[in-house]
């Protein structure tokens, strides 16, 4: 999952090298993306709400909406993935607790077949002794 994150991200931020005279607005933006690129995603979506909050006119502001929808997008998917895997195992668990609930239903109807079948010896004897 990280990997595919890392890829989508990269090719959203790619082509935003800082040169060398970058401004304050480029250099937070440039912080966000690193962020994003290093898998700090919540980070990453403070540092764009931040830049976004402060630059919200600048010519970078359309980029930095769809990099911190991109991001927010993974962060809530990863979520959303690790909310799903504890449930799998809540209902593995309780599978489990089942097999074990019928594993001894099992031994019980196995007893009582075999004390029906004793009772039915001792009725087949009782018939033959009248």
């Amino acid at each position: 999952m990280r990997r595919v994150g890392v890829g989508v991200l990269g090719v959203l931020l790619a082509g935003c090298a800082i040169g060398p005279f970058a401004g304050p607005s480029t250099t937070m933006l440039a912080k966000a993306d690193r962020l994003a690129a290093e898998g700090d995603y919540r980070a990453a979506v403070v540092a764009y709400e931040a830049f976004l909050a402060q630059y919200a006119d600048d010519a970078k502001a359309p980029r930095a909406r769809v990099s911190r929808d991109a991001v927010a997008s993974v962060l809530t998917t990863r979520d959303e993935i690790a909310r799903l895997q504890q449930e799998l195992a809540r209902m593995r668990e309780e599978l489990a607790k089942r097999e074990g609930d019928l594993a001894r239903v099992r031994q019980e109807a196995e007893r009582l077949r075999a004390d029906l079948e004793r009772l039915k010896q001792i009725d087949l004897q009782l018939e033959k002794r009248k």
